[in-house]
């Protein structure tokens, strides 16, 4: 009988560390979501609390997901921890430290922005999982020895924390990050307006179906993920539980106002204001799918062509393929990622 059929791993593995911690700014969520919370982290083999401090890298998962889910075995393929320890073996890659975030919230994901209808998970990450992960663990405890990583939502997360928190972070990689809004978002808008009417527009009450549910469908997810970006991008401040839509529910006409706070958090349109923070970093790593599902090939392009315009520095890759199963391309932005990173 062959032996060989199914590989198996002949480098150093990591291990996991957890860290339980209690968050004082999630205490603050609307939802009632946990605010004591494990954050997980990978270290590499031959890691030393005595030895040298290693870079660090953060994964933002993409919505749907969350930190812990990238830890789950794989019946094909890797898990991330897998992928690392194989970079890594191979000689592919620096060692690095990799942190989990758990950032699950009520609203199915997370944009990794301060809201008022979210939380504050911005600041969770900058002012609490930054600092814990320092006074924890040999790592450089410096911007230019952090960076950040992530898909889709978590890619645009990486791209937001870069850009509007260069003291922290100083390099960031986006994978099919949201880009893009007025093709990305606006063509769900007609489908969350048809399944929330089945609700009398009573936002509350499809929610609540939602998470009783044992198989939401997939416009039930698509109507979750509005009402996660308008939560997110345009919090009432004095209601934090009133999600605020950008179109009227009966007619889909959009509300310009409205429609103008998801806008500012557009890469496209943050980066006019940005552009000294996304300079300032050790490395910058951009790539789409040319068959994306959500069409977010044409503004990441925009974002490209505007990145070189104005001359800051970055790697640009588009590939074969959509949104889905693209894990394979961390082959290609961690390298590059923990290869520009401060070592001390």
């Amino acid at each position: 009988m062959r032996a060989d059929i199914r590989p198996q791993p002949d480098w150093p593995q990591g291990r996991i560390l957890s860290l339980p911690h209690s968050s004082g700014v999630l205490k603050e969520n609307p939802w009632g979501d946990p605010f004591e919370r494990v954050l997980s982290v990978y270290l590499p083999a031959g890691y030393e609390e005595s030895g040298t401090p290693y870079p660090v890298l953060w994964d933002l998962a993409a919505y749907t997901n969350s930190g812990p889910g990238h830890l789950n075995w794989r019946n094909q393929g890797e898990n991330l921890p897998a992928r690392l320890d194989r970079l890594i073996g191979q000689g592919a890659m620096e060692p690095v430290v990799v942190a989990f975030p758990d950032c699950y919230t009520s609203l199915g994901g997370n944009q990794y922005v301060n809201s008022a209808s979210v939380g504050r998970y911005a600041d969770y990450l900058n002012n609490e999982l930054v600092p814990l992960v320092s006074s924890e663990l040999k790592v450089v405890d410096d911007r230019d020895g952090r960076g950040v990583f992530g898909k889709s939502s978590g890619g645009f997360g990486a791209l937001h924390l870069a850009m509007n928190y260069p003291e922290t972070w100083g390099a960031a990689a986006s994978h099919a990050g949201d880009v893009g809004f007025e093709m990305v978002y606006a063509k769900d808008f007609p489908l969350a307006s048809q399944v929330l009417a089945g609700y009398k527009g009573d936002l509350e009450a499809f929610m609540r179906a939602f998470w009783r549910k044992n198989r939401p469908s997939g416009r039930d997810y698509m109507t979750m993920m509005v009402l996660a970006m308008a939560a997110s991008y345009d919090p009432d401040p004095d209601q934090p539980a009133n999600i605020r839509l950008p179109f009227d529910l009966r007619t889909c006409e959009r509300d310009a106002e409205r429609w103008q706070r998801w806008l500012e958090y557009d890469p496209l349109n943050q980066i006019q204001s940005r552009a000294e923070a996304l300079k300032s970093l050790r490395a910058l790593y951009l790539d789409v799918g040319i068959h994306d599902q959500y069409h977010i090939q044409f503004g990441t392009r925009r974002l490209a062509d505007r990145l070189e315009a104005d001359g800051i520095a970055h790697r640009y890759e588009e590939f074969e393929g959509t949104h889905s199963s693209i894990d394979w391309r961390l082959d290609h932005s961690l390298p590059y990622l923990a290869g520009a990173l401060k070592r001390a």
